[in-house]
């Protein structure tokens, strides 16, 4: 736990970038729930996704990679970040049979994801 365990890749043209990295690095892509959503699998295993580019932080489009950090305890760690100087940015979401997901930004105001995982999540 608390390690980084997934991060996304956001394009505003995402056959674009999906075609980019498959040439560059032999990444296979697989369409996975939202449309413009992709799970990115990598010569070791699964790596992240390929998502359409999005704002966390409303008025700011997402640039350059995105991390989410693997969490105990979702609600504890949004708890730790706002009475550490932190802000939520997108509160707890639940993506059913994965698990519990907020967005913050740090105090730098870079974004992170935590994600309590949790295969039973509805």
């Amino acid at each position: 736990m608390n390690e980084i365990s997934h991060f996304a890749i956001n394009a505003d043209d995402v056959p674009a970038a999906r075609a980019f990295y498959e040439k560059v690095f032999g990444w296979r892509f697989t369409a996975f729930g939202p449309p413009d959503f992709y799970r990115i699998e990598t010569p070791s295993g699964p790596g992240g996704a390929l998502q359409k580019r999005r704002e966390l932080v409303e008025g700011q489009s997402t640039i350059g990679y995105e991390c989410t950090i693997g969490v105990a305890d979702v609600d504890a760690t949004a708890a730790a970040v706002t009475a550490t100087g932190g802000r939520i940015v997108m509160p707890r979401t639940t993506i059913a049979g994965v698990g519990h997901l907020i967005f913050f930004t740090d105090p730098a105001g870079n974004v992170v994801g935590a994600m309590e995982y949790d295969a039973a999540a509805e």
